[in-house]
């Protein structure tokens, strides 16, 4: 298979729904999806045991003890089966050509970052019933989304060359071997944002790997929830110590180093 698709879930069955039904219309088909639970929802598992994948599928869980994205994270990195790691989160629509992309343009020691447009409550919530909107308009015209010069699918984009400022942990891709080189993700971080791609984006360049845009080519669709946290300053406070430090192989990663 080309490529695992990790996606991180925690229970939304309507949003895992919507990004189901976007993986089934993705041009490329030939990988397995992983998904990567930070709990073990009831509701999640239900829905999980009764749906028909049409791909190799793997469900990881883990107790629900707080926000521990990157530990689960971490165990699908050691289940993958491809050498070619795709990250999604839970709350993440495809475009089509989006898994298509993030393998047209794999290679070792590249790290593939992509963005995405911000929906508006309403086209989310139509999303998640299972309609299929008619997406442009709504960017066109705004409408209450936001970041929408990312929601544009442009086939030349990759001459345009639109620079990526920052890593986003919902649409990103590398080898499973450059990933494994600098231990994983940081289980230090135990409160979203920073931790699963602001901390990377530093540590896989400081290995030497190279940042590649695909703005505009792998296009993703951001469903409307309200955000569920609003102080990075502890995870910020960590992640500068870190980099004085110098630790680009974390210690509490895939393997526990003293």
């Amino acid at each position: 298979m080309k490529a695992s698709v990790i996606l991180s879930i925690y229970k939304n069955v309507p949003a895992l729904k919507a990004i189901l039904s976007s993986l089934r219309r993705q041009t490329e088909q030939d990988f397995e999806l992983i998904l990567s639970e930070d709990g073990q929802d009831e509701q999640m598992a239900a829905f999980i045991q009764s749906y028909d994948f049409p791909w190799p599928m793997q469900h990881l869980t883990q107790s629900d003890e707080g926000w521990r994205k990157n530990k689960a994270l971490n165990a699908a990195i050691v289940a993958a089966q491809a050498e070619w790691l795709i990250f999604v989160d839970g709350d993440c629509v495809l475009h089509p050509r989006f898994i298509e992309m993030h393998v047209r343009y794999s290679a070792p020691h590249v790290v593939l970052a992509g963005k995405r447009v911000k929906l508006n409550p309403d086209l989310s919530e139509r999303l998640q019933r299972g309609e299929t909107p008619h997406l442009l308009p709504y960017l066109f015209s705004k409408r209450g989304c936001s970041l929408v010069e990312e929601g544009f699918y442009l086939s030349l984009a990759h001459w345009l060359r639109r620079p990526v400022r920052h890593l986003t942990g919902s649409n990103m891709s590398m080898s499973k071997a450059d990933i494994l080189a600098i231990n994983g993700f940081d289980e230090n971080y135990t409160l979203p944002a920073i931790g699963e791609d602001y901390d990377i984006e530093w540590r896989l360049p400081a290995n030497g790997w190279r940042i590649v845009s695909l703005r505009n080519l792998a296009v993703q669709y951001h469903l409307y929830h309200p955000e569920n946290w609003t102080d990075d300053t502890q995870n910020m406070e960590y992640f500068n110590q870190i980099k004085q430090q110098g630790l680009i192989i974390c210690k509490n990663g895939i393997r526990k180093i003293q």
